[in-house]
Protein backbone atom coordinates (compact mmCIF):
# COMPACT_ATOMS: atom_id res chain seq x y z
CA UNK A 1 0.00 0.00 0.00
CA UNK A 2 2.87 2.28 0.46
CA UNK A 3 4.10 1.68 -2.95
CA UNK A 4 0.79 2.28 -4.31
CA UNK A 5 0.46 5.47 -2.28
CA UNK A 6 3.87 6.51 -3.56
CA UNK A 7 3.30 5.81 -7.03
CA UNK A 8 -0.69 7.21 -6.98
CA UNK A 9 -1.72 4.22 -9.03
CA UNK A 10 -1.80 0.14 -8.59
CA UNK A 11 -1.26 0.00 -12.39
CA UNK A 12 2.22 0.51 -10.94
CA UNK A 13 1.97 -2.01 -8.39
CA UNK A 14 4.30 -4.70 -9.81
CA UNK A 15 5.79 -7.41 -8.08
CA UNK A 16 9.17 -6.34 -8.42
CA UNK A 17 7.91 -2.70 -7.73
CA UNK A 18 6.60 -4.25 -4.44
CA UNK A 19 9.93 -6.18 -3.64
CA UNK A 20 12.37 -3.25 -4.14
CA UNK A 21 11.66 -1.53 -0.82
CA UNK A 22 11.76 -4.70 0.95
CA UNK A 23 15.20 -5.74 -0.15
CA UNK A 24 14.05 -9.06 -1.79
CA UNK A 25 13.90 -10.54 -5.02
CA UNK A 26 10.41 -10.74 -6.51
CA UNK A 27 10.44 -14.35 -6.69
CA UNK A 28 10.44 -14.71 -2.96
CA UNK A 29 7.02 -13.09 -2.40
CA UNK A 30 5.19 -16.08 -3.68
CA UNK A 31 6.58 -17.76 -0.81
CA UNK A 32 3.68 -15.64 1.40
CA UNK A 33 1.14 -14.96 -1.58
CA UNK A 34 -0.09 -16.52 -4.49
CA UNK A 35 0.49 -13.55 -6.51
CA UNK A 36 -0.53 -9.70 -7.69
CA UNK A 37 -3.93 -10.44 -7.39
CA UNK A 38 -3.48 -11.95 -3.94
CA UNK A 39 -1.85 -8.68 -2.83
CA UNK A 40 -4.86 -6.66 -4.28
CA UNK A 41 -7.15 -8.26 -2.67
CA UNK A 42 -4.90 -7.98 0.72
CA UNK A 43 -5.06 -4.00 -0.01
CA UNK A 44 -8.41 -3.80 -1.07
CA UNK A 45 -10.05 -5.43 2.29
CA UNK A 46 -7.04 -2.92 4.40
CA UNK A 47 -8.67 0.15 2.89
CA UNK A 48 -12.25 -1.29 3.63
CA UNK A 49 -10.73 -1.77 7.65
CA UNK A 50 -9.69 1.98 7.34
CA UNK A 51 -13.12 3.16 6.68
CA UNK A 52 -15.34 3.57 9.51
CA UNK A 53 -18.38 1.81 10.17
CA UNK A 54 -21.41 3.21 10.32
CA UNK A 55 -22.11 4.05 14.55
CA UNK A 56 -25.33 1.97 15.68
CA UNK A 57 -26.26 4.67 18.50
CA UNK A 58 -27.13 7.11 15.87
CA UNK A 59 -29.99 7.57 13.27
CA UNK A 60 -29.58 6.35 9.74
CA UNK A 61 -28.43 9.38 7.90
CA UNK A 62 -25.73 10.80 10.54
CA UNK A 63 -24.49 7.13 10.20
CA UNK A 64 -24.15 7.24 6.45
CA UNK A 65 -22.83 10.59 6.48
CA UNK A 66 -20.11 9.78 9.38
CA UNK A 67 -19.00 6.56 7.35
CA UNK A 68 -18.95 9.30 3.88
CA UNK A 69 -16.72 10.78 5.39
CA UNK A 70 -14.65 8.45 7.11
CA UNK A 71 -14.72 6.94 3.60
CA UNK A 72 -14.04 10.32 2.10
CA UNK A 73 -10.10 10.99 4.35
CA UNK A 74 -9.36 7.07 3.62
CA UNK A 75 -9.40 7.31 -0.47
CA UNK A 76 -7.80 10.36 0.24
CA UNK A 77 -4.94 8.79 1.90
CA UNK A 78 -5.09 5.81 -0.69
CA UNK A 79 -6.13 7.97 -4.50
CA UNK A 80 -5.50 4.27 -6.43
CA UNK A 81 -8.01 2.93 -4.38
CA UNK A 82 -10.78 4.33 -5.82
CA UNK A 83 -10.86 2.07 -8.86
CA UNK A 84 -10.07 -1.81 -7.01
CA UNK A 85 -12.72 -1.38 -3.77
CA UNK A 86 -15.88 -2.94 -5.92
CA UNK A 87 -13.44 -5.32 -8.18
CA UNK A 88 -12.58 -8.17 -6.26
CA UNK A 89 -14.60 -11.49 -6.74
CA UNK A 90 -12.82 -12.76 -3.41
CA UNK A 91 -13.67 -9.98 -0.77
CA UNK A 92 -11.79 -10.47 2.67
CA UNK A 93 -13.34 -10.14 6.04
CA UNK A 94 -13.42 -6.57 6.44
CA UNK A 95 -14.70 -5.70 2.88
CA UNK A 96 -18.06 -8.26 3.96
CA UNK A 97 -17.80 -6.33 7.59
CA UNK A 98 -18.06 -3.08 5.95
CA UNK A 99 -20.64 -3.49 3.19
CA UNK A 100 -23.22 -5.44 6.34
CA UNK A 101 -22.99 -2.94 8.15
CA UNK A 102 -23.57 -0.01 5.94
CA UNK A 103 -26.29 -2.32 4.79
CA UNK A 104 -27.06 -2.99 8.30
CA UNK A 105 -27.70 0.51 9.28
CA UNK A 106 -29.85 1.46 6.60
CA UNK A 107 -32.40 -1.90 7.47
CA UNK A 108 -32.16 -0.46 10.66
CA UNK A 109 -33.54 2.51 10.11
CA UNK A 110 -36.74 1.36 8.20
CA UNK A 111 -35.12 0.72 4.73
CA UNK A 112 -36.55 -2.45 2.91
CA UNK A 113 -33.11 -4.34 1.07
CA UNK A 114 -34.13 -2.77 -2.24
CA UNK A 115 -34.28 0.49 -0.98
CA UNK A 116 -30.85 0.03 1.03
CA UNK A 117 -29.51 -1.61 -2.32
CA UNK A 118 -30.72 1.42 -3.96
CA UNK A 119 -29.07 3.96 -1.53
CA UNK A 120 -25.78 2.46 -1.15
CA UNK A 121 -25.47 2.50 -4.93
CA UNK A 122 -26.35 6.05 -4.94
CA UNK A 123 -24.00 7.26 -1.77
CA UNK A 124 -21.48 5.27 -3.31
CA UNK A 125 -21.54 6.78 -6.46
CA UNK A 126 -21.29 10.21 -5.34
CA UNK A 127 -18.70 9.42 -2.76
CA UNK A 128 -16.47 8.10 -5.36
CA UNK A 129 -16.83 10.62 -8.31
CA UNK A 130 -16.60 13.29 -5.92
CA UNK A 131 -13.37 11.93 -4.82
CA UNK A 132 -12.26 11.16 -8.28
CA UNK A 133 -12.92 15.06 -9.30
CA UNK A 134 -11.52 15.96 -6.09
CA UNK A 135 -8.09 14.34 -7.13
CA UNK A 136 -8.03 15.58 -10.72
CA UNK A 137 -8.43 19.04 -9.76
CA UNK A 138 -5.39 21.08 -10.45
CA UNK A 139 -5.08 22.64 -6.67
CA UNK A 140 -4.99 21.03 -3.15
CA UNK A 141 -6.34 24.23 -0.84
CA UNK A 142 -7.77 27.31 -1.01
CA UNK A 143 -4.39 29.35 -1.77
CA UNK A 144 -3.55 26.98 -4.94
CA UNK A 145 -7.45 27.95 -5.83
CA UNK A 146 -6.76 31.78 -5.92
CA UNK A 147 -3.68 31.09 -7.40
CA UNK A 148 -4.71 29.11 -10.28
CA UNK A 149 -8.59 30.49 -10.95
CA UNK A 150 -7.05 33.64 -10.59
CA UNK A 151 -4.66 32.71 -13.85
CA UNK A 152 -7.80 31.15 -15.89
CA UNK A 153 -9.57 34.67 -14.67
CA UNK A 154 -6.60 37.01 -16.17
CA UNK A 155 -6.56 34.61 -19.55
CA UNK A 156 -10.20 34.55 -19.95
CA UNK A 157 -12.00 37.15 -21.69
CA UNK A 158 -14.75 37.38 -19.36
CA UNK A 159 -17.33 39.00 -21.74
CA UNK A 160 -17.33 35.95 -23.96
CA UNK A 161 -17.54 33.75 -20.48
CA UNK A 162 -19.83 35.74 -18.13
CA UNK A 163 -20.78 32.38 -16.16
CA UNK A 164 -18.15 30.92 -15.65
CA UNK A 165 -16.54 34.57 -14.44
CA UNK A 166 -19.46 34.97 -12.16
CA UNK A 167 -19.28 32.00 -10.75
CA UNK A 168 -15.48 32.38 -9.84
CA UNK A 169 -15.74 36.27 -8.50
CA UNK A 170 -18.77 35.73 -6.84
CA UNK A 171 -18.35 32.36 -5.11
CA UNK A 172 -15.07 29.99 -5.69
CA UNK A 173 -12.92 33.38 -4.93
CA UNK A 174 -14.72 34.65 -1.60
CA UNK A 175 -13.45 34.21 1.51
CA UNK A 176 -14.28 31.50 3.39
CA UNK A 177 -14.86 29.21 -0.19
CA UNK A 178 -13.67 25.68 0.63
CA UNK A 179 -14.31 23.30 -2.07
CA UNK A 180 -14.64 20.40 0.41
CA UNK A 181 -17.91 21.83 1.02
CA UNK A 182 -19.09 20.85 -2.01
CA UNK A 183 -19.12 17.34 -0.74
CA UNK A 184 -20.73 17.99 2.62
CA UNK A 185 -23.45 19.93 0.48
CA UNK A 186 -24.14 17.67 -2.00
CA UNK A 187 -24.41 14.11 -0.11
CA UNK A 188 -26.75 16.22 2.35
CA UNK A 189 -28.91 16.79 -0.80
CA UNK A 190 -28.70 12.79 -1.28
CA UNK A 191 -29.54 11.76 2.64
CA UNK A 192 -32.46 14.25 2.70
CA UNK A 193 -34.12 12.53 -0.70
CA UNK A 194 -33.82 9.18 0.85
CA UNK A 195 -36.91 8.55 2.93
CA UNK A 196 -37.04 4.89 4.10
CA UNK A 197 -40.62 5.33 4.93
CA UNK A 198 -41.03 5.38 0.83
CA UNK A 199 -39.48 1.88 0.59
CA UNK A 200 -41.41 -0.52 -1.15
CA UNK A 201 -40.57 -4.35 -1.77
CA UNK A 202 -38.94 -6.54 0.86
Amino acid sequence: MAVADEKGTAAALTMRAIAEPLGVEAMSLYHHVAGREDILDGMVDTVFDEIDLPPRDIDWKSAMRHRAASARAVLQRHPWAIGLLDSRSQPGPATLRHHDAVIGALRSGGFSVSMAAHAVSLIDSYLYGFVLQEQSLPFTGTAELGEVAGAILRDMPADTYPHLTELATEHALKPGYDYADEFAFGLTLILDALHPDEATGT
